[in-house]
């Protein structure tokens, strides 16, 4: 069992929902957090909110989508905590409501940029600065339920597709990090009580600067709401994989009938006389 107690966590999008309930989380379990966001002043105002119960938390601007800034704020990290031990790749916008052929080049980039980007710059940077001091440490990439399946009449193409990628880089850097004593998980939560559907308010300039999409978005809020898990409750479950070491951790509620039938698609695909086995 790893003792979160005095390691030092970054998590990214950390102003609000998921990355909040697991800054949250992680510092009542005695974590020093850094918590990273685009929205310098949200992410300070949570931060204080934290502070107030007397945790160790430091809030700093990110956008993951900029190498730069991922190294800016990991430096911070280290100046003001000495080492790093968790890092929580967390930050993602939505991409839903919208057919394939009719996204917007521009929102491929921004979802890639930081569903995608953002946690390669989180392995390239991150994993090296928790491996360098040899003491135990810990990868959270969030994925998603989506990582998993494409839902009939969802429409949410290009994010299941950033979130295949969120799943398949965490499930080679676990390949990687075998026999080193760096833990590795991918978050899978299903519908939580965020405000990710505002995500794109938050686009950074060099991706086209901020945009509102008042109708999918209060569609899509209106759905993770009435639905949604607390993410204090997701952030729970990221301590408990961390200190159990679950690859997997799924949470709140997933389409497990999609999900193994689209498994058992596969396997029947596999027994086709074009295909030998290795």
């Amino acid at each position: 069992m790893m003792d979160i107690s005095g390691k030092t966590a970054i998590v990214t999008g950390a102003a609000s929902g998921i990355g909040l309930g697991i800054a949250t989380a992680l510092a009542e379990a005695g974590a020093n957090v850094v918590m990273a966001d685009i929205q310098k002043d949200a992410v300070e105002q949570a931060a204080h909110g934290l502070s107030g119960t007397n945790k160790r938390v430091m809030p700093v601007r990110i956008d993951v989508t900029q190498e730069q800034s991922v190294l800016d704020a990991l430096a911070e990290a280290e100046r003001n905590f000495g080492k790093l031990h968790i890092a929580c790749n967390n930050a993602g916008v939505p991409m839903h409501g919208t057919k394939l052929v009719d996204v917007p080049v521009s929102d491929w980039q921004f979802a890639i940029g930081v569903n995608v980007w953002g946690i390669i710059h989180g392995i390239r940077h991150f994993v090296p600065a928790i491996l360098k001091h040899g003491e135990e440490g810990h990868i959270v990439n969030t994925a998603s339920v989506a990582g998993f399946q494409n839902r009939r009449g969802t429409d949410q193409g290009p994010y299941s597709m950033t979130k295949y990628a969120a799943l398949s880089l965490t499930e080679a850097l676990e390949l990687e990090l075998e026999g080193t004593n760096i833990g590795v998980s991918v978050l899978c939560p299903g519908p939580s009580n965020t405000n990710i559907a505002r995500g794109a308010r938050n686009r950074p300039d060099h991706m086209g600067g901020p945009i509102v999409k008042a109708n999918d978005e209060a569609v899509l809020a209106e759905r993770l709401a009435t639905t949604g898990l607390d993410p204090k409750k997701v952030g729970e479950r990221v301590v408990d994989a961390i200190r159990t070491k679950t690859f997997y951790a799924f949470v709140s509620a997933v389409p497990a009938d999609v999900i193994r039938a689209r498994h058992r698609r596969i396997e029947e695909a596999l027994n086709s006389p074009w295909v030998s086995h290795y």
